[in-house]
């Protein structure tokens, strides 16, 4: 098959930690990645942001990524991309007619706007995946959503023209029907982790240890992420010390915002001198950082599925997470990890007690987490049923060969 995938703002290429730059990033390469392995061709386009980029760039899993022209060739807050999408919409519907592909799969809101545009006036089926809901965001954030005020409208009128909707949890499936999507239309694919990847990782990132016991938290910083809640949990936790991991490279946290407002917290609940900001750790120094780790915490207030938790289980380390989204599926309370409820410093702080307490535990939680990433979140796994939603759609019976 012949698949184009559409990813506006996040491209496979893109330098991970920023606070556009995550779990999509990560999602499109390895889905494209995947799909390619399973015998498809594949073609990411994506906004140029540089204009020293190439057209197109092969990259070494044999993704092709596509810079399309929309918009300044600088980088954009995501926030504020849909003057660009018409443009994105031309650029594509130029390159679908010239060769078309058999599905074109829209990641975000935003690209499956762009991506209808282009493929309804040339019969081209399209797949959605939202990645996160504005509805949801709006619920969670209120006044500290930045979304355009469009977003809401634009993901009703998305989820009903588009061929297929994927979700990636069950909590996602529910709230599309509440918005009123049709069900038939809608499927559940989860994300996925690279198991090779982050299984066979033994080693840990050499770090100076402080307290007994080390927490890591990896994510984006910006404030849904719940890092403030993770530092004001350290305050009942004494022998343990913090690992804040993501943002700007580590020599530009001095000048970044949240950053700062974060260092200043950890000030204010007197644990400054137990936590430790990172800053960007790069993509192939993760699993050694979550093997150094004691407990991996994942702390969002929501979150539409979560990859970091899922990459804790496949490096074997126990794993905290709010009981939220995606991560309801992926972490089984008292069995894979531990949950607690959002936005809850105290919830956490017990968690972490419990689970340094018992070494029994940790070893137990650690074990079944590895089991159930490795056995049902694969990344082949993953596109083998991604190829079932693209292959009830496509115009083309060839069977695509895959590794389940």
């Amino acid at each position: 098959m012949n698949i184009a995938m559409v990813s506006e703002h996040a491209s496979p290429l893109a330098v991970l930690g920023g606070v556009d730059a995550g779990g999509q990033n990560v999602h499109v390469a390895e889905l494209s990645a995947a799909l390619v392995r399973a015998g498809c061709r594949v073609a990411v386009y994506t906004r140029r942001d540089d204009h020293r980029l190439a057209r197109e760039v092969t990259m070494p899993s044999g993704v092709t990524v596509v810079h399309a022209d929309a918009g300044p060739a600088r980088t954009i807050p995501k926030d504020e991309l849909l003057p660009y999408m018409d443009a994105l919409s031309v650029e594509l519907r130029r390159a679908f007619a010239a060769a078309p592909p058999d599905v074109v799969h829209g990641h975000f809101w935003m690209s499956g706007r762009a991506a209808l545009a282009a493929c309804k006036p040339l019969g081209i089926p399209v797949v959605q995946t939202f990645h996160a809901l504005g509805s949801e965001k709006r619920r969670m954030q209120g006044l500290l959503d930045t979304s355009p005020r469009e977003r809401l409208a634009e993901e009703g009128r998305i989820m009903r023209a588009v061929d297929r909707v994927v979700a990636t949890s069950s909590s996602e499936m529910f709230e599309l029907c509440r918005l009123g999507a049709d069900p038939r239309r809608l499927r559940i694919v989860p994300c996925g982790v690279n198991a090779a990847f982050f299984a066979s990782c033994r080693d840990a990132l050499p770090l100076e240890r402080r307290r007994s016991y080390r927490i890591v938290t990896l994510s984006r910083l910006v404030a849904r992420k719940g890092v403030d809640d993770v530092i004001a949990a350290l305050r009942e936790v004494p022998d343990a010390e913090l690992i804040v991991a993501g943002g700007p490279a580590p020599a530009e946290l001095g000048g970044d915002a949240e950053a700062q407002r974060l260092a200043q917290h950890a000030r204010a609940c007197g644990v400054a001198e137990r936590v430790t900001f990172l800053g960007r750790v790069e993509r192939e120094d993760v699993p050694r950082l979550l093997r150094a780790a004691d407990a991996v915490v994942c702390a969002a207030w929501y979150e539409p599925f979560g990859i970091v938790p899922l990459e804790a289980m496949a490096a074997g380390v126990p794993v905290i997470a709010t009981a939220v989204g995606g991560q309801n599926d992926t972490v089984i309370d008292r069995f894979t990890g531990l949950h607690v409820a959002p936005k809850e410093p105290g919830a956490i702080a017990a968690a972490l007690r419990e689970l340094f307490a018992d070494r029994t535990l940790r070893q137990r939680l650690a074990a079944a987490g590895r089991r159930r990433a490795l056995e049902r979140f694969t990344w082949d796994r993953i596109a083998a049923e991604t190829v079932k939603v693209y292959r009830a759609l496509a115009r083309t019976p060839e069977t695509v060969s895959h590794t389940a």
